[in-house]
């Protein structure tokens, strides 16, 4: 699994960080996301997944 965020498409929402705090942060200044782990481990998967779906500007690309 791989990770790709979209910082222009972001919105700073924080549904990302709610759901996976160990992988996405936010920037303190605007909010904008923050990749923490490009890589996470299989057990993060679903959560990952989940963070992705919920993102409401789909800045969030999960690659298999």
């Amino acid at each position: 699994m791989k990770i790709v965020i979209d910082q222009d498409r972001c919105i700073a929402s924080g549904q990302c960080v709610s759901a996976v705090g160990e992988v996405f942060d936010q920037r303190d200044e605007d909010g904008v996301v923050v990749l923490l782990d490009p890589t996470p481990p299989a057990d993060l998967a679903a959560a990952v997944r989940q963070a992705a779906a919920v993102c409401p500007a789909r800045a969030i690309r999960v690659e298999e």
